[in-house]
């Protein structure tokens, strides 16, 4: 009989065979055995009778706004959203005050991280003009997820949409690099849309899908020349799809669940500037080129792209309202009722949310139930229903634009490297992230 640190036991567990009533024995943040395991003993057990228990979710998509802008998050509540949404990794995008554009910065948010983050996390650093040269050293440094490119709609040094800078930045390091793709040129010249109409339901009309599809094609043309894999970020078109899919061998593709989960112009007529992200939620037929894209697999992961607002802040007239909303904690609830309408299995759900983030950025450990694999997992309720709430909300903004939609489907548990840091959506202990770490950069841990 082996005594371990926790047994997770009874549930429907999710391996790479599929759906298997097994039990899970944990020690030193690892999975040590999996199967019949009556007879063993631990400090701790959770009774996992009625749950199905997959591997954490990870989030490769998120906005936490620290430094610079903390009155509406940051990375302490982010990580507690996360947690108690039952996502175990996020993913943070550079876009903060100052950019994480060099490995101060990184190391800044490194060490806030090892004193707020309540799961584990990496950091993405954004290309420049001016750090070009070293991006390919940057790319390795410890708790990095990789290099960002901004095509548009961003300001200052992150906006990168000259060609021959693109290429260069290209041509500057192997990692597989996260692409925002929206045409600049575009955006500046339609944005008179936005204010001669001055409501949200002009954003897509101004930020519009041809600013998308040109961009999405420029960046893989350059990539085509530079031989550099891509990660396309936010997919939100039908003709996007249509043309990534003609592209599989050298990028892989990222959908939120907010644009799988609200459609325009329904979604700006209720409600208003708290629909409004970039790129924008689109029509309908849009929305089923996306499920279309999750249905055929020509989709690899789905973010929530979680970069809140204050209400005060999303309350300005319309166009300088901020684009962004809150979604770390609501994208598995969302998945898990998508799940139950029939949008899509288990098995699939997995892939986009643990296996896909696993595949396209070399974790190491992470997005399998597996021996030898850190000990993340979520147990989810797959018939649980609930009701979304703003009071539910661990963000720093404390709001949601799904505030009083009913759900079926809701994590229970929440486990990093074996701690449980959430139960019935009470969080448990203390902050205890650690950086990822990556196949591509192992010797820098």
């Amino acid at each position: 009989m082996e005594y371990c640190d926790l047994i997770v036991r009874g549930g429907e567990v999710f391996t790479p065979s599929g759906l298997e009533r097994i039990d899970l024995l944990i020690n030193d943040g690892k999975i040590s055995a999996i199967g019949s395991l009556a007879t063993n003993e631990a400090n701790e057990v959770i009774n996992a009778s009625g749950l199905t228990v997959i591997p954490g979710v990870i989030d490769t998509h998120v906005h936490f706004r620290e430094p610079g802008f903390q009155h509406k998050e940051s990375i302490y509540h982010g990580c507690r959203a996360a947690a108690k949404g039952g996502v175990t990794t996020i993913f943070e995008m550079p876009n903060t005050l100052p950019p994480t554009v060099s490995e101060i910065e990184l190391n800044y948010k490194l060490a806030r991280s090892q004193k707020g983050a309540w799961c584990d996390y990496a950091y993405f650093i954004g290309a420049t003009q001016e750090n070009i040269r070293t991006l390919r050293n940057l790319e390795l440094a410890s708790g990095c997820a990789g290099i960002k490119i901004f095509m548009g709609s961003s300001t200052g040094c992150l906006l990168i949409n000259d060609e021959e800078l693109l290429a260069k930045v290209l041509n500057n390091g192997k990692r597989r690099v996260a692409i925002h793709a929206e045409d600049d040129c575009i955006l500046r010249e339609r944005k008179q849309i936005a204010k001669i109409c001055g409501h949200p339901r002009a954003h897509p009309i101004w930020r519009s899908s041809d600013s998308a599809l040109k961009a999405t094609q420029r960046i893989i043309r350059l990539s085509t020349q530079s031989r550099r894999l891509l990660h396309m970020l936010h997919i939100s078109c039908a003709e996007e799809i249509e043309f990534l899919a003609e592209h599989k061998d050298i990028t892989t593709i990222e959908t939120t669940i907010n644009h799988l989960s609200m459609v325009g112009p329904e979604c700006y007529e209720r409600l208003g500037s708290l629909a409004q992200i970039n790129p924008p939620v689109r029509t309908k037929n849009h929305q089923q080129a996306l499920w279309l894209g999750i249905d055929n697999c020509t989709i690899d992961v789905i973010g929530s792209d979680h970069a809140p607002h204050t209400l005060e802040e999303k309350q300005l007239p319309y166009p300088s309202s901020p684009s962004g909303l809150p979604g770390v904690q609501t994208m598995l609830p969302l998945l898990l009722d998508h799940m139950n309408a029939g949008r899509l299995t288990l098995a699939r759900l997995v892939d986009l949310t643990s296996t896909g983030p696993n595949r396209i950025y070399g974790i190491v450990g992470k997005g399998r139930i597996a021996k030898g694999w850190d000990a993340d997992l979520t147990l989810v309720d797959l018939n649980a229903e609930r009701e979304i709430t703003n009071k539910w909300i661990e963000s720093k903004c404390g709001w949601t634009p799904f505030d009083g939609k009913t759900v079926i489907g809701w994590p229970i548990f929440t486990v990093l490297r074996g701690n449980i840091i959430m139960r019935e959506d009470e969080l448990i202990g203390s902050a205890l992230g650690k950086p990822v770490r990556f196949q591509s950069s192992l010797e820098n841990f």
